[in-house]
């Protein structure tokens, strides 16, 4: 999935980034030593059959070699009204404790993971307006994982969200879109490949508990994922080969 610029929708409300990281002594495979949460995302030429729902994993199964099939499937490029949404290998965010709540992107409403909002509120005091301190409650690091792949191997991990556009209705979520809804894609994403020798982390807090959007003035603006301005948040996972990644998450406090 490609990545656009921020609609109509966000010309009233302008989120202030500031990216708060506590630091952290790593080790020598680029992870932070104390308790985290574990995601593994399983690259898989064949996806099972059951939905994955209810399970309590810590896995979500991906579609190996699948990218957007429709990269301007997004209201924001495309001079067409546009319904529906592409849902393989599509992880849609919810706030809550860090938990797998559907562990199959490949089937026909995607995966879904629960994560906390990783934004505290600023000098208002009140969370989801522009002072918000963004990356301040967890940081995330991911790593390629098993056996190093051939050249051209990798993966990306985009950070998206849908607008519910000028007339402020919002679709069945995640599945149907009213006519203008808009999604609205980061131009910051993760890129992973898995390399020769001991796996190396890296941190992927920005890229996938934030957004970087361009508003209607030309300028890009950054907000948190469960930001208000956006109805639905979600990862697109585009993977070219890689069969592994894992997701540490460490929370700060």
């Amino acid at each position: 999935m490609k990545h656009v610029s921020i609609g109509a929708a966000f010309m009233l409300v302008i989120a202030l980034a500031v990216p708060v990281y506590a630091g952290s002594n790593l080790n020598g495979n680029g992870l932070p030593s104390g308790a985290h949460y574990n995601l593994n995302i399983l690259g898989k030429d064949h996806c099972p059959g059951d939905d994955l729902k209810g399970t309590n994993r810590h896995t979500i199964m991906v579609k190996l070699n699948f990218s957007d099939p429709n990269p301007n499937n997004i209201v924001g490029d495309n001079p067409f009204n546009i319904t529906t949404l592409d849902k393989t290998n599509k992880i849609f965010l919810t706030p809550g404790d860090f938990a797998v709540l559907d562990g199959n992107a490949c089937d026909s409403d995607g995966a879904a993971f629960q994560l906390p909002n990783n934004s505290t509120p600023g000098l208002d005091g009140i969370l989801g307006t522009a002072d918000d301190v963004l990356g301040a409650v967890y940081e995330v690091f991911a790593r390629e994982l098993g056996k190093p792949m051939t050249p051209g191997t990798n993966s990306f991990i985009t950070t998206c969200g849908i607008s519910a556009g000028l007339d402020g209705i919002v679709g069945t979520n995640p599945v149907t879109l009213t006519n203008d809804d808009e999604i609205v894609c980061s131009t910051e994403n993760v890129i992973l490949f898995r390399d020769k020798g001991q796996p190396k982390a890296q941190n992927v807090t920005t890229q996938l508990t934030t957004m970087v959007v361009q508003d209607l003035s030309g300028g890009t603006t950054r907000i948190g994922i469960f930001d208000p301005l956006l109805y639905q948040y979600f990862w697109d996972y585009d993977n070219n080969g890689l069969r592994l990644v894992q997701l540490r998450f460490y929370r700060l406090n």
